[in-house]
């Protein structure tokens, strides 16, 4: 669900624009990992306290 919503967030989105999402979905690196790499994003991920993580995606 959070790959889904930050895709319908970035097509809003402005090349260079960066969105940052939250997620306690433990597949979510994964996910985000793979959608940027074929999109052509780049996106970073940052653990953060109580299993939740921060994914910085700058769009293409």
């Amino acid at each position: 669900m959070p790959l889904l919503m930050a895709k319908r967030a970035l097509s809003g989105l402005p090349s260079g624009a960066v969105l940052e999402v939250l997620s306690t979905d433990a597949g979510s690196e994964r996910d985000f990992e793979s959608f940027a790499r074929l999109a052509g994003h780049v996106v970073d991920c940052e653990r953060l306290p109580d299993a939740v993580l921060r994914l910085t995606i700058t769009k293409a």
